[in-house]
């Protein structure tokens, strides 16, 4: 990149702020078409010289970027130092992944670490993982499931002595070599996940049945190799939840494994609003070491499915590698049976992808950091004392009922610049305050699920019951909308295919295919070749009547859902 020209400073200075000045343009006419002030016209020209404006900057940019597009260089690639390169949201409709990494920037979830599939999660992002601790944990420990925290640095000779997980977790291993200015005598892996090291510990503290069962959860980091990155979704470390536990009998552990896969779902429905399939997974797609793999799948806004948490029923196969074993009743020895399972930071690129739209975020209520953001609203300095007194009061109303509300009375940026920003940070109510409300003891209320005037009442009285009430209530509401309008979406696009001529249509539409199955691992990985499209799961809730093997024509016991997925 030595010989390629840099831009002067002021020229691409120039260029970067005719880019952010478009990007707020393209936002404000995008708002005009929701009242009916602008045409779809209006904001494809506006879009088109902001796409111009971002062209112009990238060529400009010092050689890299220019050079690594022309070597068609991946956005997951990127290292997100260049700043003013990307401005404004692409929509959603227009490129999916270049949208959602736009979305992660101009919300501030997330930026780029330094080393290559690193991700450094911002305020805003980490406050939704918070949110997820925090209900995730409470529910653990209702089911007697106790916090504790294992070391990152494993052996390797633990990794390896569960063969289909050392062959499973092999591509994806970190493993040091050297420590402290020396070779070390055994090689430590990176904590890619903890069963290996969890057994260990397991088979020293366990001596009884009265030592059973044994229920612990970590919070922690983990580090998988991975080729290629997408923030939240798929990175080189990335933060999670683990659970572990040890039962003296194999349907205890059974168990504890549906038990959790529905913990799962409950938190998707109820706080992400993300509707999911529960089900198992194929032997193929089963977890390295598992003997049986459950999961909760979800349909994105692009159709693919992602699984968003999984749960396993382990068996006995760590507790035979590692000797984890207890005297029963009769005082003979037995192996315990185990459970694992597990959600990460991939939920948050789920929310953002379920709920998302082309101005930005759509948080559900019941997770987003901020649910209710306060606009004053006053004529430069008239009446601002009045209206600003009015929005405190609101503020304050507010977090006294407990919601989680924030005031911008932020004098450098414009109300309508203040609409935009927030409603692409998805916070789900807007409230406007100005004089005339002021003088009607009243204020506006705006949804961020319904662009416009649709969403927006006006004259809602500010008397604290009348105000909670409203607003507790119109935050339940964008939840239950919010959880409709994903699961309307996912069940139009999962179509009953009967022959592999189906599938590989319905697939090619970018649709969920649900059909009978019997077929072989072999037949799988031949669809997975074939379509790029895999056994996402065998559902819980099956189907009434007979049931055909989409593959053979045989009589099947049950459907599978193929489809693409991250």
């Amino acid at each position: 990149a030595a010989d390629v020209e840099t831009a002067a400073p002021a020229v691409l200075a120039a260029a970067t702020d005719a880019a952010t000045a478009q990007g707020l343009v393209v936002r404000d006419i995008k708002e005009k078409k929701k009242n009916g002030e602008a045409t779809k016209d209006d904001v494809d020209a506006a879009v088109a010289l902001l796409v111009a404006l971002k062209a112009a900057v990238a060529a400009l940019e010092n050689g890299g970027a220019a050079q690594g597009a022309a070597q068609g260089a991946k956005p997951d690639d990127a290292k997100g130092d260049k700043k003013g390169a990307d401005v404004g949201v692409t929509p959603k409709s227009e490129d999916f992944g270049r949208w959602y990494l736009d979305v992660i920037r101009e919300c501030e979830l997330a930026d780029y670490g330094p080393a290559r599939g690193t991700m450094v999660i911002r305020p805003y992002g980490y406050a939704l993982w918070e949110a997820i601790q925090r209900w995730m944990d409470l529910r653990f420990k209702e089911s007697g499931v106790e916090n504790a925290y294992f070391p990152q640095l494993i052996p390797y000779s633990f990794i390896a002595k569960e063969q289909s997980h050392v062959e499973g977790f092999a591509p994806e291993l970190a493993i040091v070599t050297q420590g402290g200015g020396k070779v070390l005598e055994e090689p430590l892996v990176v904590r890619p996940t903890s069963e290996t090291i969890v057994n260990h510990m397991f088979s020293q503290w366990i001596q009884s049945y009265r030592d059973l069962p044994l229920l612990m959860n970590q919070w922690a980091n983990v580090h998988r190799w991975e080729m290629r990155t997408r923030p939240f979704i798929r990175t080189l470390e990335f933060l999670w939840q683990e659970g572990h536990t040890a039962h003296a009998t194999p349907d205890e552990a059974e168990a504890k494994a549906i038990e959790m896969v529905h913990v799962y779902a409950e938190f998707a429905a109820t706080m992400a609003a993300m509707p999911v399939v529960v089900g198992r997974k194929s032997r193929v797609e089963t977890f390295a070491g598992a003997k049986t793999t459950y999961t909760i799948e979800a349909m994105m806004g692009d159709k693919k499915a992602l699984q968003a948490g999984t749960s396993h029923n382990l068996g006995d196969n760590f507790a035979k590698a590692f000797d984890t074993t207890f005297l029963d009743e009769n005082g003979k020895k037995q192996y315990v049976h185990q459970s694992s399972w597990g959600v990460s930071t991939r939920l948050i690129g789920g929310i953002i992808m379920t709920h998302g739209d082309d101005t930005g975020l759509r948080l559900p209520p019941a997770l987003a950091p901020v649910q209710v953001v306060v606009v004053p609203i006053a004529q430069k300095n008239k009446d601002k004392e009045t209206v600003s007194l009015a929005a405190a009061h609101i503020v304050e109303t507010l977090k006294q009922a407990g919601v989680r509300v924030k005031l911008d009375d932020d004098t450098r940026n414009s109300p309508g610049w203040k609409f935009n920003h927030w409603e692409m940070k998805g916070v789900p109510i807007r409230i406007e305050v100005g004089p005339k409300d002021v003088a009607t003891g009243a204020c506006v209320v705006a949804r961020r699920d319904k662009p416009g005037k649709d969403g927006k009442e006006f004259g809602v009285s500010v008397d604290a019951v009348v105000l909670v009430a409203k607003i507790k209530q119109t935050l339940d509401e964008v939840q239950a909308s919010l959880l409709h309008e994903a699961t309307v979406f996912r069940d139009d696009n999962i179509v009953d295919v009967n022959s592999y001529d189906e599938l590989k249509t319905a697939i090619a539409d970018g649709k969920w295919a649900r059909g009978g199955w019997e077929g072989t691992d072999a037949q799988e990985l031949e669809i997975k070749e074939a379509t790029g499209a895999t056994i996402r799961c065998f559902p819980f809730d099956q189907p009434l009547g007979d049931k055909t093997c989409l593959m053979t024509g045989v009589a099947a016991k049950e459907v599978c859902i193929f489809a693409k997925s991250y």
